[in-house]
């Protein structure tokens, strides 16, 4: 069995089961914790004399590696020296509301200069992440646009891996300012993108050797922009999107994750040399973001070369409809999300609406447990709209 059959039974089997336990402690000291995660102010170095002020989990970006294993019950402990209320998101977790770690579930804040301690059972397995699930407005230093990320790794049992290196590689973009969008709206620019918190040819190189198979875990933690990646003379063989293994593998020339996105990666490490693993677009690698690949044996300065092709597709993943078992209940119905912009004026940011409502002021969807629906999405404007089930 190959690593995607193993998580693809394994996620099947989590979800089947749909018995997920939970909960959530009010203090600290209760028990001993897993894990512990301390918010706090971070003068942050992208590059020598640019220094980013922002916040971050124990005084590092992208904050640490937390390995959890499937089905097993972790506690963790979030210290908040912060001067504001945080809350601390298990991004693609199936938890209670309880412990979700965002105020639209109902989940309790992590207090400024406060704790709380989150225990819950993580599932299911595959490639999450964790981060502030505050809300920015406006506020360049707060939440999505802080350096408060990290990779939540929830690890199957007995999975055999099948390759011989694992590199994270979190991308984000720093110094977000507005500037002005068509129509009369505002936007976001920002000065910098790195990928681990440094810019391009400002971090060690990820080092491998010829023959080697590299597993890329990589994340996009921008709070807006999406982003792609290309490595000259090497092809990406992708195994799981958002943690979640992906129906077919395909190889393919160019990565591109929207914010929130994880791609799950092979590279047979094929073309010995020094090369750029980056954003193929010249404006966002000259911004910083990439990172130097450098196999044993070779030196000198990093090359770049523009990939031949520009295309990503998720239906080079899926299967044909012909080919897709047999449903295991017929679906309940469907569900339409049609996503509009509304103008609110000149020099206004753009403002969204789901069916043309506004949170909280939205309509209440009702499900039955167990039951299968299909969602149905429409996308008239001009922006992509990456979405996020809770």
């Amino acid at each position: 069995m190959n690593r995607r059959e193993f998580l693809a039974t394994s996620g099947s089997t989590a979800l089947a089961a749909g018995a997920i336990s939970g909960g959530f402690n009010w203090t600290l000291g209760r028990g001993a914790a897993d894990h512990t995660l301390r918010i706090a102010p971070l003068k942050l170095e992208l590059a020598p004399g640019k220094i980013v002020e922002t916040l971050a989990y124990n005084g590092v970006v992208p904050g640490p590696v937390l390995r959890l294993k499937q089905g097993v019950p972790v506690t963790i402990d979030v210290q908040n020296d912060s001067a504001l209320d945080e809350f601390v998101h298990w991004h693609g977790l199936t938890v209670p509301p309880a412990v979700d770690g965002s105020m639209e579930e109902g989940t309790p804040s992590v207090p400024a200069h406060g704790s709380r301690s989150f225990t819950f059972t993580p599932n299911p397995a595959g490639t999450r992440w964790y981060h502030s699930h505050a809300i920015a407005g406006k506020n360049f230093n707060r939440a999505s646009y802080t350096g408060q990320y990290g990779f939540l790794m929830i690890d199957a049992p007995g999975d055999p891996g099948r390759h011989d290196q694992e590199i994270f590689l979190a991308m984000h973009d720093w110094g977000g300012y507005v500037t002005g969008g068509g129509d009369g709206f505002e936007m976001v620019g920002y000065k910098y993108s790195s990928i681990n918190g440094r810019l391009l040819g400002f971090d060690e190189p990820v080092r491998v050797r010829e023959g080697q198979r590299v597993l890329i875990h990589a994340l996009n933690a921008s709070a807006s922009e999406s982003h792609w990646l290309s490595l000259p003379g090497h092809r990406f063989t992708v195994l799981a999107l958002d943690g979640n293994p992906v129906a077919k593998q395909a190889t393919v020339e160019l990565l591109r994750l929207d914010p929130g996105e994880r791609v799950d990666a092979i590279v047979e490490m094929i073309a010995p040399g020094v090369w750029i693993l980056g954003d193929p677009r010249d404006n966002f690698r000259n911004a910083g973001l990439g990172i130097v690949i450098e196999y044993a044996g070779r030196a000198g300065n990093a090359k770049w070369a523009a990939p031949t092709e520009s295309r990503w597709t998720y239906l080079d993943f899926g299967l044909e409809s012909k080919a897709m078992p047999a449903a295991a209940s017929p679906v309940a119905g469907e569900i339409r999300l049609t996503f509009r912009s509304i103008s609110r004026g000149h020099d206004d940011f753009e403002h969204w609406s789901i069916n043309d409502r506004q949170y909280p002021r939205t309509e209440v969807i009702q499900l039955r447990e167990g039951s299968r629906y299909r969602l149905i999405m429409e996308n008239p404007s001009a922006d992509d709209h990456p979405v996020h089930l809770h």
